[in-house]
C-alpha cells in the first residue's frame, strides 16, 4: 500500500488514516458490495468520533497535564454561599440553578478525586470503645447490590457468639476474601450482633443495599486456599430448598431438576456442597445436600416406597412390557415371568438414586454408536418405532437376534427369527452369565445375550434394544454407554380418541394374535408407566410421549443424530479406562 501524504515533518494520525483508508483499499476490492461495506463502516459518524476522543485523551496524556485546582466542589460550594446573599440577576440564578444540580456536584467531586488520584475507598473510623485486648478486630466494608452476600452464620452453642459457618463460592463475601469461615460477627452496620438470633442478622443483610459494614474478629483457624478438582454430577433427584427443613440457611440454597449438571465447587462440610448449575451466568454458589447426607435420608424413606411398589406391582404384575409378549390367558396359567434378571427388582430398589459424576463427551469419528435401549409399557408402539427406523435405514440400525432352545419351525433360519441352540447349551450359558435377560415358556428358554448385542454394535449400527426397566442398569457400561429412551402413553383419555381401532399383540410368538385395545388397557398402559418414570426415571436421558406416531418417531430420530453428531454428559466411568 503507497505511504499516505502528511503534512511536512509529523505522522498521520489515527483519524488521517482513517479518513484515508476507503480510498486505499479501493483497488484492492473485488465487488461492489465489498466496497459499500467498507466506506459504510469507516464513514460511521460514532467511529469518527471516538478515533477524534481517543486522539485527544492521546494528546493529554503526551503533554502530561496537571489539574489547575483539586478543590472545585468546595470552590463552587463556596461561591454558592457568597452568590446567595447578592441580589441576583437572571445569569446569577442561572449560575446557582446549574451549580446546585446533582449531576454537576458529583462532576466536581470525581474531577477532585482524579486530581487528588484519591481512588482508594474510605474506611470508617474505628470506634473508640474498643477494649485493650481486641487488637485483632476487623472492619470491613464490602459492597453489596441485589446479589446475597454469600455467607452463612451460627451461633456457638457454648460461647454465643455469632460466626461465619461457610462462605459460599463465587459470592461477594468470597470476591472480597476479607471474610472467612470461622470469624465472629460483632457488628454489622453498627448494630451489635451479641443479643440478636442468626435470623435477626439474616434480615438485616438481606434488607441492606451498597455498603455494609461488619466488625469481625477473626477466626484462630488458619485457612489455606485449595484448588479442588472440577467435578460435575447429573442430579437423579429433584430439590427444593425451600421445602428442605434440615439446610441450615434456606436462602443459601441451591433448587434443581432431576437431570440438572451440577458443578460441585466446594465438598469441605461433609453434609452441605456446594455447587452451581452448569450453565448458569451467576458466579454464586449453592447449597445442595451432600452425596452420603441424601443417600442416608432416602434410605430413611425407602422401606414404606418399597412397600408400597410392591403392592401395586402385585395387582399389575402384567402391565410390565415383555419383549416377547404374553396373552392374559398366558398370564393366568403361569406365575412366572416371562424374563428373569441376574439380579431381581428388590436390588435395584436397594439403589438410592442421588447424583451421578458426570463429564462431557463426543463420540469419536469411527468409534463404535451408543446402544440404544427403548423402554415403555406395552402398547405404547416401541415395537412401531423399531420398525419405522429399521424401514427407513436399514445400513444404520439393527436390533439384536434372540436365542432359544425351542425347535426350529420349517419355514424358519437359524440367525434370521432366533439364534437355535440346545436346552443344555442355554442352560450352560445362563450358568456362565451370556444373557442379558433370558425367560422360560412352555417348556423352552428364551433370551438375548450379551454376544448379540455385540454383534450389531460390531458391525458400526445403533443396536436397538427394548427391554424391562430393571435391565438397564446391567447395559449401563463403557462398553454399551447406553441411551436410554422412555416412550410413554397420554393421557387415558387421549389414548381413548387417537387409539379406537388400534390393536394390541396378545400372543407371544412372531405370529401372535391381536385384539383391539379396552378401557382396562389404556388404564393399565397409564399406570404402568407411572411406576415406571417413578421408579427408573433418573436412567432416562429422553422422555417421548407418544400421544402421534409420527410426531413421536420424528423425535426420536432428531435425539438419535444429536447423540451422534453432539457432545452430551455421560457418566465419568464410561470414557476411564
Amino acid at each position: 500500500m503507497p505511504a499516505l501524504a502528511t503534512g511536512a515533518g509529523h505522522e498521520p494520525g489515527l483519524y488521517e488514516l482513517l479518513a484515508a483508508l476507503p480510498s486505499q483499499l479501493q483497488p484492492h476490492v473485488s465487488s461492489p458490495e465489498d466496497n459499500t461495506f467498507l466506506q459504510d463502516m469507516f464513514g460511521e459518524r460514532s467511529l469518527h468520533s471516538l478515533i477524534k476522543i481517543h486522539e485527544r485523551l492521546q494528546h493529554y496524556e503526551e503533554t502530561k497535564p496537571v489539574p489547575v485546582l483539586d478543590n472545585a466542589a468546595s470552590l463552587a460550594h463556596n461561591l454558592c454561599e457568597e452568590l446567595e446573599g447578592r441580589p441576583g440577576s437572571g445569569e446569577i440564578r442561572e449560575l446557582l440553578k446549574l451549580l446546585s444540580k446533582p449531576h454537576v456536584k458529583s462532576l466536581l467531586t470525581i474531577h477532585d478525586m482524579v486530581a487528588l488520584k484519591s481512588y482508594d475507598p474510605e474506611l470508617p473510623p474505628l470506634p473508640d470503645d474498643l477494649d485493650d485486648d481486641e487488637d485483632s478486630v476487623k472492619i470491613i466494608r464490602l459492597v453489596k447490590n441485589k446479589e446475597p452476600l454469600g455467607a452463612t452464620i451460627m451461633r456457638d452453642d457454648h460461647t454465643g457468639a455469632i460466626l461465619v459457618a461457610r462462605i459460599m463460592r463465587g459470592g461477594a463475601a468470597d470476591r472480597s476474601g476479607l471474610i472467612h469461615a470461622g470469624d465472629e460477627l460483632k457488628e454489622v452496620n453498627g448494630i451489635p450482633t451479641d443479643d440478636k438470633k442468626p435470623e435477626e442478622i439474616i434480615r438485616i443483610l438481606a434488607q441492606s443495599q451498597g455498603a455494609i459494614t461488619f466488625k469481625v474478629v477473626p477466626g484462630t483457624k488458619a485457612e489455606t486456599p485449595t484448588k479442588e478438582p472440577k467435578v460435575f454430577v447429573k442430579a437423579l433427584f429433584d430439590y427444593d430448598p425451600k421445602e428442605d427443613s434440615a439446610i441450615p440457611c434456606k436462602e443459601a440454597g441451591l433448587a434443581f431438576k432431576k437431570g440438572s449438571i451440577l458443578h460441585i465447587m466446594s465438598q469441605d462440610d461433609a453434609t452441605w456442597w456446594q455447587a452451581k448449575i452448569e450453565g448458569d451466568a451467576s458466579p454464586r454458589a449453592g447449597l445442595v445436600p451432600s452425596k452420603q447426607f441424601q443417600e442416608r435420608r432416602f434410605a430413611m424413606r425407602r422401606p414404606v416406597a418399597t412397600l408400597q411398589f410392591h403392592r401395586a406391582s402385585s395387582k399389575r404384575s402384567s402391565g410390565f412390557r415383555r419383549s416377547f409378549r404374553l396373552s392374559r390367558r398366558d398370564k393366568k396359567k403361569t406365575n412366572k415371568s416371562m424374563y428373569e434378571s441376574k439380579k431381581s427388582e428388590m436390588y435395584d430398589m436397594a439403589d438410592v438414586p442421588t447424583y451421578e459424576e458426570v463429564t462431557q463427551y463426543r463420540r469419536p469419528s469411527g468409534a463404535k454408536h451408543r446402544l440404544v435401549v427403548l423402554i415403555g409399557p406395552t402398547g405404547v408402539g416401541l415395537a412401531e418405532m423399531k420398525r419405522k427406523l429399521l424401514i427407513c435405514d436399514p445400513q444404520h440400525f439393527g436390533v439384536p437376534i434372540p436365542h432359544t432352545s425351542r425347535p426350529k419351525k420349517s419355514q424358519e433360519s437359524d440367525g434370521v427369527e432366533y439364534h437355535f441352540i440346545s436346552k443344555s447349551l442355554f442352560e450352560a450359558d445362563i450358568h456362565n452369565n451370556k444373557f442379558i435377560e433370558y425367560g422360560e415358556y412352555k417348556g423352552n428358554y428364551y433370551g438375548t445375550s450379551l454376544d448379540s448385542l455385540r454383534s450389531v454394535v460390531s458391525k458400526n449400527k445403533v443396536c436397538l434394544f427394548d427391554v424391562q426397566p430393571h435391565v438397564i442398569k446391567h447395559l449401563r457400561t463403557a462398553e454399551f454407554k447406553p441411551f436410554v429412551v422412555f416412550v410413554k402413553p397420554p393421557s387415558v383419555e387421549r389414548l381413548r380418541d387417537t387409539r379406537k381401532n388400534a390393536k394390541i399383540l396378545t400372543g407371544k410368538d412372531d405370529k401372535g394374535s391381536t385384539k383391539l385395545f379396552t378401557e382396562e388397557d389404556f388404564e393399565e398402559m397409564v399406570i404402568t408407566a407411572q411406576s415406571m418414570e417413578s421408579q427408573y426415571g433418573h436412567l432416562f436421558e429422553k422422555v417421548i410421549v407418544n400421544d402421534d406416531l409420527t410426531a413421536a418417531f420424528g423425535e426420536l430420530r432428531l435425539a438419535l443424530k444429536k447423540i451422534e453428531a453432539e457432545t452430551h454428559w455421560v457418566p465419568v466411568s464410561w470414557t476411564h479406562s
